[in-house]
């Protein structure tokens, strides 16, 4: 999986961060963007794939391993007010753009996934299903799902009735009863519920 590395590598490309994105269809929480920078000599950690084709547990062994064999990994987030806001691809590519940034060195190639990108400064490659092809994309990808898992848990703490910590926000038959029956939360994203459950919701708060 590392084809697209080698591959800038070789062109004297030598920090290279794979990006990918975590929470971009759910009805609640943020959005969240990762980006990982591996050296062209390490090795990558061995299983890391495609963060949805893993188990929860082996992406939290693998989020940590990341950690410790990356060059740099930053992270970006953007909330449900901004979604609503800006709607959920800008607040997509700004969730990006603010993992770039928080890298501690600064890429001089991003490969990302998917076949659109933000704006950036640097050179960039988009990638359809880039998390299955790239390792460093796939590695970002394991960053901000494990992230936003992480995140919906503890709002699982804060309002148990809507099951965040199993369906993490997306629009499970159960979820989807929970807010008829106890309205939206503040982290809900409120135009993603009016258009998926109902034009007509009432707020929990």
């Amino acid at each position: 999986m590392n084809t697209f590395e080698q591959a800038l590598w070789a062109k004297d490309f030598q920090a290279v961060a794979g990006i990918d994105e975590a929470g971009r269809g759910p009805l609640a929480g943020p959005v969240v963007a990762a980006a990982v920078v591996f050296d062209p000599w390490c090795e990558a950690p061995a299983g890391i794939n495609d963060s949805k084709r893993l188990s929860p547990k082996i992406r939290e062994v693998l989020y940590d391993t990341i950690h410790t064999c990356a060059r740099a990994v930053g992270t970006g987030i953007v909330y449900q007010q901004e979604i609503d806001r800006i709607n959920i691809l800008q607040a997509t590519f700004k969730a990006m753009k603010s993992a770039v940034l928080q890298l501690p060195v600064e890429p001089d190639h991003l490969l990302i996934d998917g076949n659109r990108a933000p704006g950036f400064g640097q050179p960039c490659t988009t990638i359809v299903k880039g998390d299955s092809q790239s390792f460093s994309i796939a590695a970002a990808s394991i960053i901000a799902k494990v992230a936003r898992d992480r995140m919906m848990a503890e709002l699982d703490a804060e309002y148990p009735q809507y099951g965040f910590k199993s369906n993490k926000g997306y629009a499970t038959q159960e979820h989807i009863n929970a807010i008829k029956m106890h309205g939206l939360t503040p982290h809900h994203r409120v135009t993603f519920c009016r258009r998926i459950v109902s034009p007509q919701m009432r707020m929990f708060y």
